[in-house]
Order: structure tokens, then sequence, then C-alpha cells
């Protein structure tokens, strides 16, 4: 439950009919909006890395200053169990104390998973077949990017034990595709045998 304190005064005027002017009150309104704007871009702006902030001169002689590119995006798929699936990707991550920015951009990535092997598609726009670096083991698979026009970092959380020697990739307009065969799981009972006496 909250108190009369809780809110501003544009809005404690409009609670009650017979207070204040109605387009001074919109008036306030609008000016703390622009306040609190005006925050947010500034603890915004403090967190950007400094690659993200450039300097244009402008034809009058002044200067304005530039912030990005910023990408923030999520897709939505069902998963075989009927839930869906929600992958976010970019360079903004939402946070408690507001957006934070990476230097590097997290790509898009769909993992489809048959019974034999699991299949990882990668976006990477822009960006050139020499430049991606990749390392996995049995359980992971890192994707990174480091040039200087993009920068893209991703580790994918594998859904089964995979072998990664003999891993088949391809990679054509901005699209990675990675194959990787599943390792056979031999069924092992659990704990130790008892023998009776």
């Amino acid at each position: 439950m909250s108190s009369d304190e809780d809110f501003p005064d544009w809005f404690k005027k409009r609670r009650s009919p017979f207070r204040g002017w109605f387009f001074e009150d919109i008036d306030k309104m609008f000016h703390e909006m622009e306040k609190m704007m005006e925050e947010e871009l500034k603890t915004f702006s403090s967190n950007v890395p400094k690659d993200y902030v450039r300097e244009r001169k402008l034809p009058d002689g002044s200067t304005a200053r530039e912030l990005g590119p910023f990408v923030y995006g999520y897709s939505i798929k069902i998963g075989p169990d009927g839930k869906p699936e929600v992958r976010e990707f970019g360079n903004v991550k939402p946070s408690r104390t507001g957006p934070q920015v990476k230097e590097e951009r997290e790509p898009l990535v769909d993992i489809i998973e048959t019974d034999g092997e699991i299949h990882i598609v990668v976006e990477l726009p822009g960006v050139e077949k020499k430049d991606i670096k990749m390392h996995g083991t049995e359980e992971t698979l890192n994707i990174s990017v480091d040039t200087p026009q993009r920068k893209y970092f991703k580790e994918v959380t594998l859904p089964a034990k995979v072998k990664v020697k003999e891993a088949k990739t391809q990679y054509k307009n901005g699209v990675l595709e990675i194959t990787l065969p599943k390792t056979k799981e031999e069924k092992k009972p659990k704990g130790e045998p008892i023998n009776i006496e």
C-alpha cells in the first residue's frame, strides 16, 4: 500500500478534481518526465564502454556526442515440451540498476537437438569467416569474433555431451552452422553392487 508521499505533486493534484488547473498539471507532468529521462540517460551513458562514445563535428563548428550502436532483441520459440523459450541477443542487457552495455554483442543462437546430434545456428552479420574463433568441450561451445568493426561472444551450454573432434561447420552469408554428434552414454547402474551373504 503506498502513501501520498510516494506520488509526484502533479499526480496527487490529478487525483483531486478540484485542485489546480489542468494545463498547469500537464506542463508539470512533462517537466518531471523530462527530468527523469535526463537522469536515466546520464546513468546509462556513464556505463557505456568508451568504444561506444564518439564525437562528431557539426556544420556550424560545434560538436555532437554520439552513443552506440546499441542492440537488444529477443526471439521466442516453442520448445519440445510445449513451453516458450525466450532467447536474448545484442550488447545491452537489462538489470536492476538499468541497462548494461557490453563491448561484445551476443549473437542470436538456435539449438536443435535430434537423437544423434546437436545442430547450432549462429547469426553473425558483417563477419568474415577468418575472424570467427570457436572452442568446444563435451558440454559447452564458445564462439567469438574480435575485430575493430565487430565484437561478438557467446558461450553455448549444450543440452547433451558431444564429440567435439567430429564437429562439422559451415559459414555462409553471416550464418554459422555447427553440427556436433552426441556421445553415446553407457548406461551404468548407479551405486555399488551388494552381495547377499
